[in-house]
């Protein structure tokens, strides 16, 4: 039963006359481990969408990047970092906490997708992801490893933005690189350039938030 106005006293009373009763906020999702497309690209009707793809469940999820959070656990941090000039956009200390490119349990196994995007659509089949802005207690990077030998895909440290080329159906798992702990967010924003007219489309600008903790 619908409760009268007059039995809410005068403030509530006019705060629901003026429809400023505020429902609760919606907590963050906070994935801490398995399978997560951190970057998950969607072109429908004209426009570039970015989403989370959670794989962390039985069933993907797609989710507003504002609404999660990437937890980096103490599992993550590595004190072995090699100091030669080839791994410097690590930092300088030696130590890093990463989620790495291929899979490990208890750690978020972390990549982007573009298999919603399709075939021909954007000028040479692809799309760049840009690395905008990134905010936080130090330097954070994304790079795939062969070996020893690392291929630095964005890094924070040696100015921004940073651009990727990225093909249209693609699937792909990185390392993940934090220089300290602390809260990161990240800023991406995924453009493309349509083969039938010339035009730009954009997603705009995307932020992520990783949690890396120390403990």
């Amino acid at each position: 039963m619908r409760t009268p106005l007059r039995f809410l006293g005068p403030l509530a009373t006019a705060a629901a006359l003026l429809g400023l009763v505020a429902s609760p906020a919606q907590a963050a999702t906070v994935l801490t481990s398995g399978h997560v497309d951190v970057v998950d690209v969607d072109y429908a009707c004209g426009a570039l969408s970015v989403h989370v793809l959670d794989g962390t469940g039985s069933t993907d999820v797609e989710r507003p990047p504002g609404d999660v959070t990437f937890r980096v656990p103490l599992a993550a941090k590595h004190t072995n970092v090699p100091t030669t000039s080839a791994w410097s956009f690590l930092g300088t200390g030696g130590t890093a906490w990463i989620l790495p490119q291929s899979q490990d349990s208890g750690l978020l196994w972390a990549g982007w997708n573009t298999t919603e995007v399709p075939s021909g659509v954007f000028r040479n089949n692809r799309v760049s992801f840009r690395l905008t802005n990134v905010s936080g207690p130090a330097g954070f990077s994304v790079y795939t490893a062969s070996g020893s030998t690392p291929t630095v895909l964005f890094d924070s440290g040696d100015g921004l933005p940073d651009a990727l080329d990225v093909n249209a159906g693609a699937h792909t798992h990185a390392n993940w690189g934090f220089d300290a702990p602390g809260t990161y967010t990240v800023t991406f924003d995924v453009t493309g350039v349509l083969s039938s007219t010339g035009a730009t489309v954009s997603s705009g600008p995307q932020q992520f938030t990783f949690e890396v903790l120390d403990g």
